[in-house]
């Protein structure tokens, strides 16, 4: 059996091929395709092949294809903001194309797609799986567009073929350097404050619980099966949740002010000309950070699965095994 992974040397698939690793079959391999090579210990272990390849053309390599292959598929771009609107659409449209192609034509009848919870939009609303999506970036545009694809690519053999969509929240552990990150930083050196606002509901999960659950997924879903699920804690936190729970497994106790928004978008304005590359100061990250994801981890949370980590048990874990 091959585990085909594609952007297996990011912070998701890296996480997912060492849990991999504890339960390969002797004959099992795992493929990390990518553009960037994955870590020294993953490309020096004799299960793992490496193959380089952008997933904006098309993708083939030889290898011995069997009928319970599975493709994972977490190439893209996503930070926003960050890159030109016309790469968001070149790499996770393209790619979507150039990896359910590649799927076909080696006759590989499971692929698991992370989305993105932007492809519900922005507004305060609770969001479900059944939710109309209506995506309002060029990030959350071509996530929508990328899970249609692979939806098109299992409808094609739907007795077959199963797919399983990922609708990740804010994704925290070892390796993330994003939000969490720098908030849990700033918590312990005393500089953080609220962005605009303490009861902006943020949904997350643990990488751990996060990929933990992939695995489970792969090995009970059923052939013929579409199957989406947003994955957060349920319920989603609100930012002074998050930051409380934070500064309890820290041992902090100061109390952290709010910054009104109208200051902070001020300063976003008249210093993204002159400092924004460099200290990610940006008008729209900060409308990202005083803006609601409210999104229901309900589905995930009756799976079935049973989770290994509650939020604060997750981020502990994260705390205590990371040099932050």
């Amino acid at each position: 059996m091959n585990y085909i992974v594609f952007g297996g040397s990011g912070f998701i698939g890296t996480h997912l091929i060492k849990l991999l690793l504890l339960s390969l079959c002797e004959s099992d391999l795992i493929y990390i395709v990518d553009i960037k090579e994955p870590s020294e210990e993953l490309i020096n272990n004799d299960r793992i092949k490496f193959i380089n390849s952008d997933v904006r053309n098309k993708i083939s390599f030889s290898f011995n294809a069997g009928a319970n292959d599975v493709v994972f598929n977490f190439a893209a771009i996503h930070r926003t903001p960050g890159y030109p609107d016309f790469d968001y659409y070149e790499t996770n449209i393209k790619g979507a194309m150039n990896v359910v192609d590649f799927a076909e034509q080696n006759h590989i009848n499971m692929i698991l797609f992370t989305s993105s919870i932007a492809v519900y939009g922005s507004s305060e609303e609770k969001k479900f799986e059944n939710t109309l999506l209506t995506p309002n970036t060029p990030y959350g545009i071509s996530k929508a567009i990328a899970e249609s694809i692979h939806e098109k690519w299992q409808l094609i053999d739907r007795k077959h073929r199963s797919l399983i969509i990922l609708r990740p929240g804010v994704v925290f552990g070892d390796g993330e350097n994003g939000n969490f990150n720098r908030m849990i930083k700033a918590i312990k050196k005393n500089y953080f404050i609220y962005p605009g606002r303490k009861d902006t509901i943020k949904a997350c999960i643990y990488v751990k619980e996060l990929v933990n659950f992939m695995n489970y997924l792969t090995k009970s879903i059923e052939p013929g099966m579409i199957e989406t699920y947003n994955c957060t804690y349920e319920p989603a936190y609100t930012i002074e949740q998050i930051c409380e729970t934070t500064k309890e497994i820290l041992g902090i106790k100061r109390k952290i002010f709010v910054l009104p928004a109208f200051i902070m978008l001020t300063a976003a304005v008249i210093l993204k000309p002159l400092f924004g590359k460099s200290v990610g100061i940006h008008p729209q990250r900060v409308k990202k950070l005083i803006t609601s994801t409210n999104i229901s981890g309900n589905k995930f949370q009756n799976s079935g699965y049973n989770m290994l980590y509650s939020f604060k048990d997750g981020l502990a874990d994260y705390i205590s095994n990371t040099d932050l």
